[in-house]
């Protein structure tokens, strides 16, 4: 009896929020390292087919680096990085668009309905959803760079989100993108997960990492930051409390927050029903950017 109460009290607690983000747009990163294990994989799939249930849109927007590192390497093709950017040659283009819309996109599309909700694939290319424009920049030396087809974000047109949302289905997003002569580019799923929550005005803009969220030391399991304001972010990049891999994260989520996307979030995706324990629950269990 006891443990059924408990399960009441959950379901009671979630209620408020339930009722307040129906209908609401939350936009889903899920990143290239929260792929990799099959357990949490599921149970990251089943939050957002209860999200749907209960009468919320999410839409995923899907990495994949290790995928095509992979790949590539099967390929005998070199990988390079360049300021934390894959050099993506015209035959590696290929192999990345290959590896993000037919093996990680499809699976994640057939898992969600092998759940019991429908949902769709979708690209940047889907519609010229993406528009980009070729990336360009310098090395930590100050020389120009070559990315090759890495594009940077120029416009997004939702309404092929729109559409699939309409029918209600889940959105599953290949993070590539197409240049005004149809070139197809690929982009930083982060960036895209950004300017799509930014161009839905979406409720929430949710980052899956392998972390919890932003601590104040790292290596104290007791100083993670429930709440950070977008005024503290600069004091918190000062002290190196935001450092190396999250700066690109907290800065995608600033744009999005300028955008009048209404809370964004950085939690962890490998800890079971993350999702579920960061938007239905009073406490949460990583980081909210507001």
């Amino acid at each position: 009896m006891k443990t059924a109460i408990e399960k009441s009290n959950v379901l009671i607690e979630a209620l408020p929020y339930i009722q307040q983000f129906k209908n609401k747009i939350v936009v889903i990163k899920y990143g290239g390292s929260t792929l990799e294990n099959d357990s949490p994989e599921i149970s990251v799939l089943r939050d957002v087919v209860f999200m749907a249930a209960v009468g919320m849109k999410p839409i995923i927007i899907h990495g994949g680096g290790k995928h095509i590192s992979r790949r590539l390497e099967k390929e005998n093709i070199k990988t390079e990085f360049v300021n934390g950017l894959r050099v993506t040659s015209k035959k590696a283009i290929s192999i990345v668009e290959d590896v993000l819309v037919n093996e990680v996109n499809s699976w994640l599309v057939n898992k969600i309905n092998e759940l019991g909700y429908p949902a769709t694939q979708l690209s940047g290319k889907t519609g010229r959803m993406i528009r980009v424009k070729k990336i360009s920049g310098k090395n930590e030396k100050g020389e120009n760079v070559d990315w090759g087809f890495v594009g940077e974000v120029q416009r997004i047109n939702p309404r092929p989100i729109f559409d699939v949302l309409l029918e209600e289905k889940i959105p599953v997003i290949a993070p590539l993108g197409v240049d005004a002569d149809g070139y197809v580019y690929n982009i930083n799923a982060d960036t895209v997960a950004s300017e799509i929550a930014s161009s839905l005005t979406a409720e929430k803009l949710v980052y899956l990492t392998d972390v919890q969220g932003i601590f104040r030391n790292i290596k104290d399991e007791n100083s993670l930051i429930s709440t950070i304001k977008v005024d503290e972010i600069p004091k918190l990049k000062n002290e190196e409390v935001i450092s190396g891999g999250m700066i690109p994260k907290v800065d995608a989520c600033l744009g999005a927050l300028k955008n009048h996307v209404h809370k964004t979030h950085i939690i962890n995706g490998k800890t079971p029903h993350s999702l579920l324990l960061e938007i239905f629950t009073d406490k949460g269990i990583g980081t909210e950017i507001i």
